[in-house]
């Protein structure tokens, strides 16, 4: 696109406020970032002297350029999708849940070896919820553990693990969203800044080794002991798979996106590891992809778990089930090269923030509450910070902001995760209750109260982290906010006992 970036002063916030108002109405994000893209496009064509098809064309424009800017991340996507699907229909997943099966006895330890291949399973939360929930469920039926705890450890080292895994659908995807920021390297950055991602984790440790439950969920694993609660049902069609049909093409996936980014970035040329691994990492991570999905073919097909015909139609049937978070994605970078290339969004909420004179350190605070809000209001963590990541950019524009700038985009990144985590409009909320058959609104109800303590503790965290700017600081303190408030509740349930 050819255009020059003007001025629009206050009408340059209008068409991410409508983005987020019509999303926070009609709890639907497609419709609502494409009208905050028209919107953009009206302010420019009013001070320019357009008209409405003028702006309709460069809605079209924007859209071309921002596929053709992020080629390698659509690609990569689809070819994750694809992964995904292909592994999960080899019966490799079956095979792993038998081979877990005869090695766990205990509560304890059926409800650690959940998390634990939960947060091996980093690469896309679905696939998380699914796989995991596909292969431990006959376990922790055995051991009388609930269906709502089982969701509720899906869905707690589902996105999480997603959002700080460098080798992820969700890291590409804020990698794209944070380009003029550093990108993959901007995101590194925020890892310890994603207090809810990490002190979720930490709860889940917590609870599964420290048997300690409170709240509805308390309820629910009680009514599990005492012989209620969920069974596994029936017997599926004995597949074919084994274990490493699903650990090798995960670990081919791995290794080899490191080494493709190394590879892509000059590594092998003599540039520097950290130089290689941020010069382009979505090519590297498409080389690693397309690696693991050719290992899987190689697996697959001599031995006859699939025809050529079965693993061709789960490549198509994954790349469909990416285009619901590609139309997202493609939306809000329109959206943000709107406000940042064409109206001077940026530079307005620089200068308003300098006038009103907001304190910087109180930002990541309102950042993860606003956040929060606006993603348990929509249901999607990616079109959360699909709006909020430009925006947050731009206020942290200046040199005072620039300070805070990491610190804000992890915030971002955390509220968009719990508002997510708690929706129950939410597709990954959705996925762990199938992935658990579990009752859904069951999975909300107990899951709850245990999302809300943590968001808490990151909110006391964040404003640790205005004034110290100090991540391992922040991150220290969090988590001893954290097992204080384990101690608290503790020391509650022991009281009501005795009374």
């Amino acid at each position: 696109m050819d255009v020059v970036m003007i001025e629009a002063g206050w009408l340059s916030i209008l068409p991410p406020l409508i983005a987020i108002t019509l999303a926070l109405i009609s709890k639907e994000v497609y419709s609502s970032l494409f009208l905050g893209i028209f919107t953009g496009m009206c302010v420019y064509c009013f001070f320019t002297g357009g008209d409405i098809l003028q702006a309709v064309t460069y809605i079209f424009d924007m859209i071309a350029a921002k596929i053709g800017e992020n080629g390698y991340m659509i690609i990569f996507l689809v070819l994750l999708g694809s992964l995904v699907v292909t592994v999960s229909r080899s019966g490799g997943s079956d095979a792993y849940g038998k081979w877990v099966g005869k090695r766990i006895k205990k509560p304890v330890s059926a409800k650690l070896a959940t998390a634990l291949l939960g947060l091996l399973i980093f690469v896309d939360d679905g696939f998380n919820c699914l796989t995991v929930g596909t292969v431990m469920r006959p376990v922790t039926d055995k051991c009388k553990i609930s269906r709502e705890k089982l969701a509720y450890l899906l869905d707690a080292t589902a996105a999480p693990v997603c959002i700080i895994a460098p080798i992820s659908s969700w890291a590409v995807a804020v990698a794209s969203e944070v380009e003029e920021a550093g990108g993959l390297n901007a995101f590194i950055r925020t890892i310890p800044y994603n207090l809810y991602a990490i002190l979720t984790i930490v709860m889940v440790f917590f609870v599964s080794a420290a048997n300690f439950d409170f709240g509805p969920m308390k309820k629910a694993e009680a009514e599990r002991q005492e012989g209620g609660g969920a069974e596994q049902k029936g017997g599926d069609a004995v597949k074919k798979g084994t274990v490493p049909d699903l650990v090798l093409p995960i670990l081919t996936l791995i290794i080899c996106s490191i080494l493709g980014m190394a590879y892509v970035g000059g590594y092998f040329e003599g540039h520097s590891f950290a130089e290689a691994i941020g010069e382009n990492p979505t090519a590297g991570l498409t080389l690693g992809t397309f690696a693991a999905l050719l290992v899987a073919m190689v697996m697959y097909l001599p031995r006859k778990l699939m025809s050529l015909r079965e693993f061709m139609a789960g490549i198509i049937d994954g790349i469909q089930t990416m285009i619901s978070a590609l139309t997202i994605l493609i939306l809000a970078w329109a959206l943000g090269g709107v406000c940042r290339e064409m109206i001077g969004t940026g530079p307005f909420v620089s200068n308003f923030v300098t006038a009103v004179n907001l304190s910087m350190s109180l930002l990541p605070a309102i950042v993860f509450a606003v956040a929060a809000f606006l993603s348990f209001s929509m249901g999607t963590a990616w079109g959360t910070f699909g709006i909020l990541l430009p925006i947050v950019s731009m206020l942290c524009a200046g040199e005072e902001g620039a300070a805070v700038l990491i610190p804000a985009l992890g915030a971002t990144l955390a509220g968009s995760v719990y508002g997510d985590h708690c929706s129950p409009i939410s597709d990954t909320t959705i996925l762990a209750s199938t992935g658990a058959q579990c009752g859904h609104l069951r999975h909300v109800e107990t899951q709850l109260p245990y999302a809300t303590l943590v968001a808490a503790v990151c909110f006391a965290g964040y404003l640790v982290a205005g004034f110290t700017r100090n991540p391992w600081l922040t991150v220290a303190a969090s988590v001893l906010m954290l097992l204080l408030a384990f101690g608290g509740i503790r020391c509650m349930q022991k009281r009501s006992r005795q009374h």
